[in-house]
């Protein structure tokens, strides 16, 4: 069942503040379509049962026959934070009942090299950009490119490790191994960033932090 109305929608328009444009970003396989479906999930537009198998934002017919995502998909949603979620908004105006809605867009992008533009388009018009790293594949060629596209367009970038399950279950680490191999992933995402940003630059430093 779906966890919001048009009427609910149509009052966040209104709110400008309340409204989040976000973009999935990731080398190819990594992930994203099947988040991004995760999260449709959540928001009750899909079953849960369905999640991760309906490829919800590749609607081409080509994208589902080759079961890669071609073309840049957007989808709103509808979010409400929990009263334990409340003590990390800052701005106390926010913290009341009526605004405790968001308005999330999201914008499910492709991963293959060959859509590149997709994924400058996509960031263009988004606030901030979640990027998907396969915890066992780790940080791959098109993880770079698509982290240099979004310190071009000033787009502060949402480190997100996905398939955790692949290293418990296919190569069985251990968990000092298991953190060592998150808080590769993090320093590898770091070095890029590092790269392409400047510190001193209009976005200041943009570095991701490991809450490990």
């Amino acid at each position: 069942m779906v966890n919001f109305t048009v009427d609910e929608i149509r009052t966040m328009m209104d709110k400008k503040k309340n409204i989040r444009n976000m973009s999935v970003i990731a080398h190819v396989d990594h992930g994203k379509s099947t988040l991004t479906d995760s999260l449709v999930s959540k928001a009750g537009i899909i079953a849960g049962a369905k999640a991760g198998e309906t490829r919800f934002t590749d609607t081409r017919k080509d994208e589902q026959e080759r079961c890669i995502t071609i073309k840049s998909t957007a989808i709103s949603m509808f979010f409400e934070l929990d009263d334990k979620d409340l003590v990390f908004i800052t701005n106390p105006d926010q913290r009341e009942k009526d605004e405790k809605g968001f308005l999330i867009n999201l914008i499910d992008s492709p991963g293959h090299v060959d859509f590149s533009s997709e994924v400058t388009a996509a960031l263009r018009v988004t606030d901030g950009a979640l990027v998907v790293v396969d915890c066992v594949s780790g940080v791959c060629v098109q993880t770079e490119t698509v982290l240099r596209q979004a310190i071009a367009e000033r787009i502060k970038p949402i480190l997100f490790m996905n398939k955790m399950d692949r290293a418990l279950l296919e190569l069985q680490l251990e968990s000092e191994e298991l953190y060592q191999t998150f808080q590769r992933i993090v320093e590898n995402v770091n070095v890029i960033i590092a790269t392409y940003n400047d510190d001193a630059g209009p976005m200041g430093e943009v570095r991701v932090s490991s809450i490990l």
